[in-house]
């Protein structure tokens, strides 16, 4: 049987690291899970793999897209199985990794049988976004389905749009929908969950803000203003650079947003990746010891 070792976590934990580590050992390739790397053009913003780190193991879907594109949930499952049948055909082992919980749940547990959106739906919810921004949608998922209104990244309106469009169209709660059964996979899943303090992980998300800032992130995000209404770019680390440069705000409010932005993206992930089934969860300290002493007893 071939093996998934799939590696969960909040944003900047060592997930990265976890992965090319566990890569090397075993010699295997990366596929990732997070949506936001998928874009070439937001390297900084997303805290990409540096050029050093992907030269030290094979990675998949980094960079891959560009923010012109369009992409979904539904087309990265059916392109990351294939990849997977491709590394499955001369290894015995896979490693995803990313903080991407749908996209990681689409691969390891499969999409659901949902319905194609309905357009008149999707017009009337549009024109409540574009005439009364995105909190009445906020609001109304929150009343519709509170669970999913939880852990769903508020401020992504494509996200609340496709549930609240989902709701309206099935009489039943997005979480409903999404607790289907679906198709067994043909390779057995480990899902290894690195888990640290609060404060650690706070830390580590404020210094990796300031690393992005040294890094140039000021510059990605001006190159980028242009395409700002992209949807890829409706996130963490550009819009509130964005609001800096419309002179809504000073730099330094724009960088202790991101921070605080990042950190209640962190909360969700955590509360996300609790409600997962069967992970072996692992210091941050000391990931990849506890994670091959893992494999060994399973082995």
């Amino acid at each position: 049987m071939k093996r998934l070792i799939s590696i969960v976590g909040t944003t900047g934990i060592g997930k990265t690291r976890l992965a090319i580590d566990l890569a090397k050992h075993l010699d295997t390739e990366i596929i990732s899970c997070d949506s936001r790397q998928f874009y070439k053009e937001m390297k900084i913003g997303t805290a990409t793999p540096t050029d050093e780190e992907l030269a030290e193991a094979k990675h998949h879907f980094v960079g891959n897209i560009s923010i012109n594109d369009y992409y979904s949930i539904g087309l990265y499952e059916e392109q990351a199985l294939k990849k997977l049948d491709e590394i499955f055909s001369k290894k015995d082992v896979a490693i995803m990794v990313g903080g991407s919980g749908m996209y990681e749940k689409a691969v390891v547990e499969g999409m659901n049988d949902l319905p194609e959106a309905d357009e008149e739906n999707q017009k009337k919810l549009i024109d409540i976004f574009e005439n009364q921004g995105i909190e009445p949608l906020q609001e109304l998922l929150k009343e519709l389905d509170p669970e999913y209104f939880s852990i769903v990244d508020k401020d992504n309106s494509r996200r609340l749009l496709r549930a609240i469009d989902i709701i309206w169209q099935t009489g039943k709660t997005y979480t409903e929908n999404l607790s289907t059964p679906k198709a067994k996979r043909n390779f057995e899943i480990i899902r290894f969950g690195i888990e640290a303090p609060r404060e650690i992980i706070y830390e580590r998300i404020n210094l990796r803000v300031d690393k992005m800032m040294e890094n140039g992130l000021l510059d990605e995000a001006k190159s980028l203003i242009d395409s700002r209404e992209k949807v890829a770019l409706q996130t963490v680390g550009y819009s509130e650079l964005f609001r800096y440069f419309d002179g809504e705000w000073d730099l330094d409010f724009a960088v202790s947003e991101i921070k605080k932005n990042s950190r209640r993206y962190a909360k969700r992930q955590t509360t996300w990746n609790r409600k997962l089934e069967n992970v072996n969860w692992v210091n941050y300290n000391n990931s990849l010891e506890e994670a091959l002493s893992l494999l060994n007893k399973l082995d």
